[in-house]
């Protein structure tokens, strides 16, 4: 696996622990549409909590979710409005909420920044 695969699904598990040390209930990972990949889905109570993660060793390209650009946004809507129609009743509340990590797996512990309601 290459580097920065091995680095983002280091993240992505960071990410994972993190919700559920908040209470969230990790219910998939990394699920394909055709819209792009999600990479958590979670549950926060009543709602469905679709988490992009990103993942950078280091700051100085730039914070991580400075990544999440407008194309990347519409994926995000695009996937989990795909999502919610396959798998779940009309009403049910969602949003899509970033999670920014900095760090890198063995180091110190990672800084962690969640931004909820960050696509809308």
């Amino acid at each position: 696996m290459a580097r920065r695969q091995t680095i983002g699904r280091w993240g992505e598990e960071v990410a994972a622990q993190f919700l559920q040390k908040k209470g969230y209930e990790i219910l998939q990972r990394n699920v394909r549409t055709s819209y792009g990949e999600l990479d958590l889905i979670a549950r926060c109570g009543a709602t469905i909590v679709f988490v992009e993660v990103k993942t950078r060793t280091s700051s100085s390209f730039g914070l991580p979710e400075i990544s999440v650009g407008e194309r990347k946004i519409q994926h995000l809507l695009d996937a989990a409005q795909a999502f919610m129609q396959l798998y779940s009743g009309p009403e049910e509340e969602w949003r899509v909420d970033v999670i920014a990590i900095e760090g890198y797996p063995g180091g110190p512990d990672p800084h962690i920044e969640v931004f909820e309601n960050a696509v809308s």
